[in-house]
C-alpha cells in the first residue's frame, strides 16, 4: 500500500504569516532585531581582536563536547542510515529535486533512515522523499550568516554550530553517502568522505553521484588532470560510482552492506574459532 502524503507541519498557517529573517544559534533560534550576522566558527576562526579571547577557548571546548554528546546521544539507535547531499539552491521545479524525493523513498524501502544537511533544495527533497514514505528523515542543520533553518520535512534535526561535529555524524551513522547535484558544501563533503576512504580511516563505505551529465565534467578533470600527474591513483578514482537511476545507487549501498556484514561475521567466526583452539577444544 503507498505511504499516505503528510503535509509539512504548518504549511496554511505559514502562508499567512509573515517572513521574518531568522537564524540559527547551536539550538536556538534568532529573529527579527535579534538576527546575528556573525557565526560562532567565524569567532573561533577569527585571529583578530583582543588578547583575552584565548582565555575563553576552554568554554569552547566544552560547547564542542557538547555537540559531539548531543550528536551521540541523539544518532545512537538511529539504525542503518544513508547520508545524502545536494545543493540548497536548487528549486523545486528542477529534476535534481525530483532524483532527491525518489531517492530518499527508495532509500526507506530499502530499510534505510535517510540523513541530510537539512536545508532546503536537494537537502528538503530526500527528507521529504523519506518522510511521505513512512521512514526516519533526520536533518543535521548548521548555523550559518545567511539561510536556513531546518526544513519541514525533517523528523529529528539537530543545529550544529561547528562544521567538524557535523561532519562527524554524517560518517559515523550513514552506511554510505550519496551526492545530488550540489556546490562547494556538497564537493567539500565528497571529497572528505573521499580522503578518509583513500587513508582507511573508513572502510567498506560507497560514494555514489547521482546524475552523470552534472558530474562528468568534474571526473574528466580529475582523470585528465589529477591522475596524469600523479596526484591520484587509479584506484582512488575507482572509489568513485556514477548512476542515473536512484535504484542503482540504493543497491550499490545494499551491496556495500551485505559484504561489510558477510566480512564482519567471517572476522567474527574466525576470532570464536581461534579461542577455542587456545582453549584446547
Amino acid at each position: 500500500m503507498p505511504a499516505q502524503h503528510r503535509d509539512a507541519p504548518g504549511d496554511d498557517d505559514r502562508r499567512s504569516e509573515p517572513s521574518p529573517r531568522e537564524k540559527q544559534r547551536g539550538p536556538v533560534t534568532l529573529r527579527r532585531t535579534q538576527f546575528e550576522e556573525t557565526t560562532t566558527d567565524q569567532h573561533l576562526l577569527d585571529a583578530g581582536g583582543a588578547a583575552d579571547w584565548v582565555h575563553t577557548d576552554p568554554w569552547r571546548v566544552l560547547r564542542i563536547q557538547g555537540e559531539f554528546v548531543e550528536g551521540f546521544g541523539t544518532l545512537a539507535e538511529l539504525g542503518p542510515a544513508v547520508s545524502v547531499f545536494g545543493s540548497a539552491r536548487i528549486h523545486r521545479d528542477d529534476p535534481a529535486y525530483s532524483l532527491g524525493l525518489a531517492l530518499g523513498r527508495s532509500l526507506v524501502e530499502a530499510g534505510y533512515a535517510v540523513i541530510t544537511g537539512g536545508g532546503p533544495g536537494a537537502m528538503e527533497a530526500a527528507n521529504r522523499g523519506a518522510s511521505e514514505a513512512g521512514g526516519v528523515s533526520v536533518g543535521l542543520g548548521i548555523e550559518l550568516p545567511f539561510e536556513q533553518g531546518l526544513n519541514a520535512w525533517v523528523d529529528i534535526g539537530i543545529t550544529f554550530r561547528y562544521f567538524f561535529a557535523r561532519k562527524m555524524m554524517f560518517v559515523k551513522y550513514a552506511q554510505g553517502f550519496v551526492f545530488l547535484p550540489g556546490g562547494f558544501g556538497t564537493l567539500d563533503e565528497l571529497f572528505e568522505a573521499l580522503t578518509l576512504l583513500q587513508t582507511q580511516r573508513v572502510t567498506r563505505f560507497p560514494v555514489v553521484l547521482v546524475g552523470s551529465v552534472y558530474w562528468s565534467g568534474l571526473l574528466d578533470w580529475i582523470r585528465a588532470t589529477m591522475l596524469d600527474r600523479g596526484t591520484v591513483s587509479a584506484a582512488d578514482i575507482d572509489l568513485i560510482a556514477v548512476v542515473d537511476d536512484v535504484d542503482d545507487a540504493v543497491q550499490m549501498i545494499l551491496s556495500a552492506d551485505r559484504d561489510r556484514r558477510g566480512t564482519e561475521a567471517a572476522a567474527v567466526s574466525e576470532l570464536e574459532r581461534a579461542e577455542r583452539e587456545a582453549d584446547g577444544r
